[in-house]
């Protein structure tokens, strides 16, 4: 047998039909990338702008959409990848048709987790409010989203905040359309139960532990209780055995030391994923949205 050695002209078609195999597997690991992916946008905020991370359902829209609020260990671990908590949600709330829109408040403004900070200075019932607020405007504005299909979403101390945010005596002076309802995840409730003018205006859902020793869920049952005492739409599902972060993908159980506040008031609490309440949560989450 005699071995043909090849043309210059053949290696050339080789190796272009080599490249062309590769950019398309390239082409298609971005494409996969891109939709289970997020994208890093800037919006304006009453002082200065905000970094916000943005999910997005594949197609035109229009689309509901979330406001979804961190909690005080914010946005992004400290390898500046986001959280897998958010990316979590973020991607499975995409791929359920929601934009979902998370505003980094402590990033934003060079700080980095306010979990130990006694002092804070971006509040979550004062600066963090005002973030969803624009949040909210940011999203009105995009031809993709449906304005008055916004719903507000929040973790811990975010949960705080959406407390806050949908106060009756807080309704929002602007001409747009108010957020259509709100998730809280394990709120501090204190501030808001000892309220006696907290009145609820939007459809609540709050989910918590019984075991959470770091914002316990006694008084976010009381204040659930009554509102609904008071005919407001304020639900409550508290979760046996269940710690703080119960949501979370995989988090294993383990104390943290470094709180400004806790239950026990030794700045120590439990943290940690429940599997059976995360995924009862995240059914309930899907169902809750459904009605915007």
């Amino acid at each position: 047998m005699i071995a043909l050695r090849p043309t210059k002209s053949s290696l050339v078609i080789a190796c272009v039909a080599r490249l062309a195999a590769a950019m398309a597997v390239l082409s298609l690991l971005a494409g996969a990338a891109l939709a289970g992916g997020y994208e890093r946008v800037r919006l304006p905020s009453y002082d200065g702008d905000l970094d916000a991370v943005l999910y997005r359902p594949k197609g035109p829209g229009p689309f509901p959409a979330v406001v979804a609020l961190h909690g005080c260990g914010g946005l992004f671990r400290e390898s500046g990848k986001l959280s897998l908590r958010h990316s979590d949600w973020g991607e499975r709330l995409a791929a359920e048709g929601y934009v979902v829109l998370m505003p980094d408040s402590y990033g934003s403004r060079r700080l980095g987790s306010q979990c130990g900070v006694k002092e804070v200075t971006v509040r979550a019932s004062r600066e963090r409010v005002a973030d969803a607020a624009a949040a909210r405007h940011w999203l009105q504005a995009r031809s993709d989203v449906r304005p008055e299909r916004i719903a507000l979403l929040g973790w811990s101390g975010g949960g705080s905040s959406v407390l806050a945010a949908i106060r009756k005596d807080r309704r929002p002076a602007d001409e747009q359309p108010d957020f259509a309802r709100a998730i809280a995840f394990y709120p501090g409730c204190r501030v808001q139960s000892e309220s006696t003018s907290f009145m609820a205006r939007l459809p609540l859902l709050m989910l918590v532990g019984d075991a959470d020793d770091w914002t316990p869920p006694g008084p976010c049952d009381y204040l659930a209780k009554a509102a609904r005492g008071r005919g407001e739409k304020v639900e409550i599902v508290i979760y046996p055995g269940a710690l703080h972060d119960f949501d979370h993908p995989r988090l294993e159980v383990k104390e943290r030391s470094d709180i400004a506040f806790s239950a026990t008031g030794t700045g120590k609490a439990t943290v940690g994923t429940n599997p059976e309440a995360r995924e009862d949560a995240i059914k309930r989450v899907k169902a809750f949205l459904k009605g915007l």
